[in-house]
């Protein structure tokens, strides 16, 4: 992760007003840092899941099946990851399956960004890209989609209850 991904994750997690949380961080191999401090600095539980075993890795999973009931976190991120998945339209659902209703969904990835393959380096997001993917999971609401810098696009959105 590069350092404006690190500060960007700590500003888009700092209005999550929740006395605890389970977060689930997907992609959270350590390539130059880490979220695990901004989670556990709130009080929050933090899981670290990636497709390879390593440094901050709780969890070592394919990507489109976590071993991970349903609804089983308030909050999801993953940052600087989803550009790197082969085929994120399998991906959103599976991220959305372990969020809570009323949970919190942050992702973080490049819009521009040169190559960089970890394994691989599949795809740029533009706003509405990231909203059709974000519609594709069909339990998301109250996006807020923006570029945030040269590199950066986030996406927050809320898992709607009841679907």
């Amino acid at each position: 992760m590069h350092p404006e991904a690190y500060a960007l994750m700590r500003d888009l997690l700092e209005p999550i007003n929740l006395q605890s949380a389970a977060v689930l961080d997907v992609g959270s191999l350590d390539v130059n840092g880490t979220y695990r401090p901004l989670v556990e600095g709130r009080g929050w539980t933090y899981t670290g899941l990636d497709i390879q075993p390593g440094r901050n890795v709780d969890v070592v999973s394919e990507p489109y099946h976590f071993p991970f009931e349903d609804e089983r976190f308030e909050v999801v991120i993953s940052g600087s990851t989803l550009e790197h998945v082969e085929h994120p339209w399998r991906w959103m659902p599976e991220v959305t399956r372990v969020l809570k209703p009323d949970g919190w969904l942050v992702v973080i990835t490049h819009w521009s960004f040169p190559l960089h393959e970890y394994p691989v380096d599949c795809f740029r997001f533009m706003p509405h890209g990231m909203k059709m993917l974000l519609d594709e999971a069909r339990v998301l609401g109250d996006y807020h989609i923006q570029i945030a810098n040269e590199t950066d696009i986030y996406a927050v959105a809320r898992k709607i209850c009841g679907r």
